[in-house]
């Protein structure tokens, strides 16, 4: 008769299942039993499918990887334990000392920060550029440039890349183009598609759009992908299949949560264009936005859950506004379910210099506001609750 020492401690062994779940189970486990060294070594080694180890995989990403890669129309799919780990694999997988990177002046503030600063400590050089211009891209070229990175829809003023134009120059030269496509997701666009070589999502923000997850997604083409699996398990960038199972679950009502955001967006954009406090609204879908036409093409006709917009009276004016808007949260991130605003100046972009911000078209009084799926009449009062608050509007 087994002793509570020999049963406690003991692996569950799994009941005999003859009906499958119709939702998928979270598998919270960091290792698998193997049958003997060979299996292990076998499916360690990418011959034969299973599962070993956490770190090396799990099927949870695997899961949601696969749907990814559909969305994306990719080849391979990789799920990392963040957007920024997303990049970080597109750069140790592709990337060696004294190549060169060619990066947008309008990426996220810590992209720019891993790019330059962090790379530069590995020997991987990089320059900035107008990504939205091509001659000012092409300039920025050196013999050793293997990468150029933009992002669809920028952040935060909302410039739009030309992902098939840029394919094409990076090919030209013997590079391959990167797109973060956190802005407007395989939703609104496809950059595989159009000619990129990688595409990267923080799934954090609209893919699984409700403010609990912390996840990446790179996806590409197989012969590119040799060295996407090593470098995910050798520096650590897997993901947690808890994160990942609520990211298969957030995914399922993506297309309509971002159908009603982008319509919010819209409608929020032409209020704003309006109120004599607001000195400049940046949003695609206004027609007068320089790469209105560009987005959409691009974007199949509808341009994004994000406004920013530009307070006449700067920083003050600013804090007046986020103090005011009570019923739309400050939370320095984007894509949730909800209406949320931001503060470029004093989060995404607050390592950069004042010169810096200033020659993006950053100021004191810029917000940025990540459209949910509420009404588009709830956003537009909230919008006007927090104006008023700054005694500008009646």
């Amino acid at each position: 008769m087994p002793t509570l020492d020999d049963i406690c401690p003991r692996p569950d062994e799994l009941p005999p299942q003859t009906t499958q779940p119709h939702s998928a189970p979270i598998y919270l486990t960091s290792v698998w039993r193997c049958d003997d060294p060979r299996q292990a070594d076998d499916m360690l080694g990418g011959r034969t499918p299973g599962y070993v180890y956490q770190r090396d995989g799990h099927p949870n990403a695997d899961l949601f990887a696969e749907k990814c890669r559909e969305l994306h129309h990719a080849e391979r799919a990789a799920i990392t334990s963040s957007g920024m780990a997303a990049l970080s694999l597109a750069l140790l997988s592709q990337l060696r000392t004294g190549d060169h990177v060619v990066a947008s002046r309008n990426l996220y503030g810590k992209s720019l920060l891993l790019l330059g600063t962090e790379a530069a400590r590995v020997g991987i050089a990089c320059s900035t550029a107008d990504t939205c211009d091509l001659s000012t891209t092409a300039a920025a070229f050196t013999p050793q440039t293997k990468l150029v990175v933009v992002e669809t829809i920028a952040n935060p003023l909302l410039q739009v890349a030309d992902i098939a134009a840029l394919a094409e120059l990076c090919h030209a030269r013997g590079a391959k183009l990167l797109v973060d496509n956190t802005f407007a997701t395989p939703v609104l666009c496809q950059p595989l598609t159009l000619g990129a070589d990688f595409v990267l999502e923080s799934v954090s923000k609209m893919m699984n759009g409700h403010s609990d997850v912390m996840l990446g997604l790179l996806c590409g083409r197989a012969a590119d992908w040799e060295r996407v699996p090593v470098a995910l398990s050798a520096w650590g960038l897997a993901s947690s299949p808890f994160d990942a199972w609520l990211s298969s679950r957030g995914l399922a009502t993506l297309h309509l949560r971002m159908d009603r955001a982008c319509d919010n967006a819209l409608r929020a954009a032409e209020f704003l264009s309006h109120q004599p406090a607001v000195a400049r609204v940046d949003y695609p879908g206004l027609p007068r936005h320089p790469h209105h036409a560009l987005a959409a093409r691009q974007c199949g006709g509808r341009f994004g859950s994000i406004v920013t917009f530009h307070l006449a009276a700067g920083r003050a004016a600013a804090e007046a506004f986020i103090r005011a808007a009570r019923r739309i949260p400050f939370c320095p991130s984007l894509g949730e379910v909800s209406t949320t605003l931001s503060h470029p100046e004093s989060t995404s972009h607050r390592a950069l210099t004042p010169d810096q911000r200033a020659a993006l078209g950053i100021t004191g009084g810029t917000i940025r506001l990540s459209l949910g799926a509420e009404s588009s009449a709830f956003v537009c009062d909230a919008l006007a609750e927090g104006l008023r608050g700054m005694r500008i509007v009646p």
